[in-house]
């Protein structure tokens, strides 16, 4: 007989790596979450960061649109205001803001590179990493699960046939005790029960190896393969955290960055607003605003207890707002000035700037002169470029046609001709202003008005023939009774009588010029004539056609040919054509 082990000792050995294993798969899920949880925070500081992005972005675009708007207008009034020291502080203030707001688009384009990409391929790895953790481990825990099952099935085969082995040993004894049964039945049921015991003992020894093998199993499954995997999903998740640390350093650090930028922008700022000077502001404001007046002298008494004619004073409001039927007294000084306190005219003045007091007039007048003279300049390149143009052409045929700027070579002389002629008009009213303010500094402190009347002629030589008209604009005194009749003299008549200047050359009319101002003659294209007086740097050549007939021209209009030899003035030339 064979002696088995109760099969309920058995399942007791075995039952406790039932509940190993449902503690192990509670674990991985509790890990399962907690990682999860940890990329979550990953996610939300990488939106964060993207937010803080955005931020820097808009405050950038606002500062810049902010010190745009502020920014003076070219070609308006405003930025002609900027020349002060307080407008230019504050210009450098607008410029500093939009040198501010760059800083600020920095901040924001390294956080993106820095830490928001940088996170975000990071999160994808960890994803995949995590992924791949818990798969192992899964897999490890259905291993180890399918080995309990196995081991399960064992010892439940084994216990059975143990059973069946017992009922055939009790059959067995039960019909050997029975004499009525026979010796055929008694082998036969002892047989059976030999079978039984045999089928228990290859049950034993199955269970027995399988037992063992899930042992082994079992061993390496919570002593090798699951310590592995926390391991890993321990260091995956402290680099996590890690990671996420260094990305706030980072976030600090590039505003770390930009901090000595900024800095130096407000110094720049401090720097303007010390360069502020309110003397220079002051001085500037005088010297734009001043006109170049005398004050206005006392007001003479006038006795109306005498019986004589009265005589108006020159410096009473009576004057200053008259309605302009007195006429002015000969060789009188301008009238009393009381222009600061009337009104202006509104519109466009004249030409010359005669409505505005001397000094301002004087500006203008520079101003002008110096614009006209930046035009020539313009014109003047323009031409060299075209001349230089031509002579390509002239040699390099196939790169043009050389008389298609001939047409506006032509023009530009022209232009440069009128420039001209504008510019010695303005100069002409600037040398008049100029003279008449240096007259003016020079001159004594103006006498009363019974000294004037007692010396009407020394008066007249040098009184002013500018006054302000009862709308406060600055006017010329035209008026006939104020011009002194100069008497005609001899000393035009020795001009008339002085000899020829004599022909140093001869010159070659390049384009018709027709000369309508005075002191300029007409020539036409291709005409020969004398030179006799070369260019003296001002663009002009003065010619003669004949005895009678002489006068200046523009130098770009003619090609001359300087001879050392006088020539005779009376030798007649002949007009070709090109």
């Amino acid at each position: 007989m064979v002696s088995l082990p109760h099969p309920s000792v058995l399942h007791a050995a075995v039952s406790a790596p039932c509940l190993c294993c449902r503690k192990g798969k509670d674990q991985f899920d509790n890990l399962e979450k907690h990682t999860q949880w940890g990329i979550d925070v990953l996610e939300k500081y990488i939106k964060f960061v993207k937010e803080r992005t955005e931020i820097e972005l808009s405050y950038a675009k606002q500062l810049r649109n902010l010190s745009k708007k502020y920014q003076p207008k070219k070609n308006s009034k405003e930025e002609e205001e900027y020349r002060y020291t307080s407008t230019r502080a504050f210009l450098a203030t607008l410029n500093e803001m939009n040198d501010y707001a760059g800083q600020h688009e920095v901040i924001s384009e390294n956080m993106t590179s820095l830490i928001t990409a940088e996170l975000t391929r990071y999160v994808q790895e960890l994803k995949q990493e995590r992924k791949s953790h818990f798969h192992d481990g899964r897999k490890a825990q259905q291993h180890i699960e399918t080995c309990w099952k196995q081991l399960e099935a064992s010892k439940r085969r084994f216990e059975r046939d143990c059973k069946e082995a017992d009922r055939a040993q009790q059959y067995f004894e039960k019909m050997d005790a029975d004499i009525n049964v026979t010796k055929a039945d008694v082998e036969k049921a002892r047989q059976q029960a030999q079978l039984r015991h045999q089928m228990a003992e290859d049950s034993k020894a199955e269970y027995s190896s399988t037992l063992q093998k899930f042992n082994s199993e079992q061993h390496e499954h919570y002593y090798t393969h699951i310590p592995n995997i926390f391991q890993k999903i321990q260091e995956m998740e402290e680099r996590r955290i890690l990671r996420i640390g260094e990305s706030m350093k980072t976030f600090a650090e590039v505003d770390r960055q930009v901090i000595p930028i900024i800095g130096k922008c407000l110094d720049e700022i401090t720097k303007a607003a010390e360069s502020v000077d309110h003397k220079n502001d002051s001085q500037m404001v005088i010297e734009a605003f001043k006109s170049g007046f005398e004050p206005p002298g006392d007001v003479d008494f006038e006795d109306f207890t005498q019986p004589m004619k009265r005589t108006v004073s020159e410096s009473s409001l009576s004057n200053s707002r008259g309605d302009g039927k007195s006429e002015p007294k000969f060789g009188s000084k301008s009238k009393g000035k009381l222009w600061p306190f009337i009104k202006k005219n509104k519109g466009a003045g004249p030409e010359d700037f005669s409505n505005l007091p001397p000094e301002q007039r004087r500006k203008k007048l520079q101003q002008k002169v110096d614009e006209l003279n930046r035009d020539i300049q313009k014109e003047m390149d323009s031409r060299d470029a075209l001349t230089k143009m031509k002579d390509v052409y002239i040699k390099n045929p196939q790169m043009g046609d050389a008389a298609s700027v001939d047409q506006r070579l032509a023009e530009l002389g022209q232009n440069i001709e009128k420039l001209r002629l504008e510019v010695q008009k303005f100069e002409g009213w600037l040398a008049e202003v100029e003279g008449r303010l240096l007259a003016r500094t020079e001159q004594p402190r103006r006498q009363s008005g019974v000294y004037e009347a007692q010396n009407p002629s020394g008066v007249n030589s040098c009184a002013q023939d500018r006054e302000s008209s009862p709308d406060g604009s600055y006017t010329e005194e035209q008026s006939q009774e104020t011009e002194m009749k100069v008497p005609a003299t001899d000393f035009d008549d020795e001009f008339d009588d002085e000899e020829p200047l004599p022909t140093i050359g001869t010159c070659k009319a390049l384009y018709t010029f027709e000369g309508q101002n005075e002191g300029t003659i007409s020539v036409a294209e291709g005409e020969m004539l004398y030179v006799i007086e070369e260019d003296k740097g001002d663009g002009w050549t003065r010619i003669r056609r004949n005895e009678d007939e002489e006068g200046y021209v523009p130098t770009s209009y003619v090609e001359v040919y300087l001879d050392k030899n006088a020539k005779d003035v009376h030798k007649p030339l002949q007009k070709i054509s090109e």
